[in-house]
């Protein structure tokens, strides 16, 4: 093995680069307004969308542009550059779909994973719920079976982009005495009978990402949209977040990214006692430390997206590791950037406020960090 494996492919260095512009000139300008007003950034979601970098994970076969996981997560990693909001479109059409790649009938992928790739339709993914956040297995959504039809009851909470999306991969108990291995997954639409939603949640941050309840109320459901076999489904919700757990890191290190890139600049122009504050020792150590710990953590989602792509066996452990590692990253970086700019940085006027208001929501979910420190604990102390 040479050294080479230590360097991102070329292929990959393109991507960042084709995304970047579109970002630079499509999306960051939308960035401040989607915050301020929590509204979807809809222009942002059709620049993505024109570029296919919507649902960049979806394989060819089904019509989309089969990007593995490292250039999934550099897509989600460069569009949180620009606007962490913006970034929950290609995260969360991976996290909603990936139920279906990793455990659906062909019938289910060739229906429902050609609309996302065509950017016709968003995903989102039900699991958790008002009484089951990580207790997932505690969900209390039930689904019975009725002739050649599924009927849900239930509500599930903290929904990405409910509402806006199309299709649901919900999570639903159907034998309630087997605990974990009675749950199921299934797909819902949107049009769907007795699917309705809550109003949008008022958040910290990714504002502009609506987050809502969803109810189910006697919705009937075709049998053939199970999502594996009955008693799966907890398994297959588990394994999803082992992949995804990636692209929250991705999402952390291009938050961090986009805080660190814009201190640079200020601290460059901004004078004090007559010089640059850059020329200042206190601020370069701040930014040494901003700098090495980022690379850290992005090499860290890099080798954990490597073994998502391959589907390793250590997945669990990097995948957790790298989204604890990298979203307590984000929250330090985008802090020390908020110090940097002092006065200004606690203003709506610079955007490094916002971005340490995005940067928080990365260490709660898909999984608390202490949650995530548990997973690593039981790998480790399992060998």
């Amino acid at each position: 093995m040479g050294f080479e494996a230590y360097q991102l492919p070329e292929e990959h260095t393109a991507v960042r680069e084709a995304v970047r512009a579109v970002c630079d000139a499509k999306v960051a300008p939308h960035a401040a307004t989607a915050d301020e007003t929590a509204t979807f950034p809809q222009t942002s979601y059709d620049a993505l969308r024109a570029a296919d970098f919507h649902a960049p994970h979806i394989p060819v076969e089904y019509g989309g542009a089969g990007a593995d996981a490292l250039a999934t997560a550099i897509v989600i990693e460069e569009v949180a550059r620009a606007c962490a909001t913006s970034s929950l479109v290609p995260a969360g059409n991976k996290l909603g779909t990936m139920p279906l790649l990793l455990a659906a009938g062909d019938h289910l992928k060739q229906r429902y994973l050609p609309p996302v790739a065509r950017g016709e339709a968003m995903f989102s993914y039900c699991l958790s719920e008002p009484e089951a956040g990580s207790d997932a297995a505690g969900m209390r959504t039930r689904a019975e079976r009725d002739g050649d039809h599924w009927v849900l009851n239930g509500v599930k909470r903290w929904i990405t982009n409910a509402g806006l999306s199309d299709y649901y991969t919900v999570f639903a108990v159907t034998d309630p005495n087997a605990r974990s291995r009675g749950i199921s997954a299934f797909l819902v639409e949107r049009s769907d009978p007795g699917v309705s939603f809550g109003a949008p949640e008022k958040k910290l941050g990714i504002k502009g990402s609506p987050t809502r309840e969803v109810y189910l109320d006697n919705t009937r459901i075709p049998a053939d949209r199970i999502i594996g076999a009955p008693g799966t489904g907890f398994a297959t919700a588990m394994r999803t977040l082992d992949h995804t757990r990636v692209t929250i890191a991705a999402q952390a290190i291009g938050i961090a990214q986009g805080a660190l890139d814009f201190s640079l600049g200020y601290v460059r122009d901004r004078q004090q006692f007559g010089r640059p504050i850059a020329e200042f020792q206190g601020i370069q150590f701040i930014l040494a430390d901003m700098g090495m710990s980022l690379e850290a953590a992005r090499q860290l989602t890099y080798a954990a997206a490597g073994k998502s792509e391959r589907d390793e066996p250590d997945l669990t452990y990097f995948g957790a590791a790298a989204k604890c590692f990298a979203s307590d990253t984000a929250m330090r970086i985008t802090t020390d950037a908020v110090q940097l700019l002092g006065g200004y940085g606690y203003t709506r006027d610079f955007p490094l406020e916002r971005m340490m208001r995005d940067a928080k929501i990365t260490q709660i979910y898909e999984g608390t960090n202490q949650v995530q420190r548990v997973v690593m604990a039981r790998r480790l102390l399992a060998g």
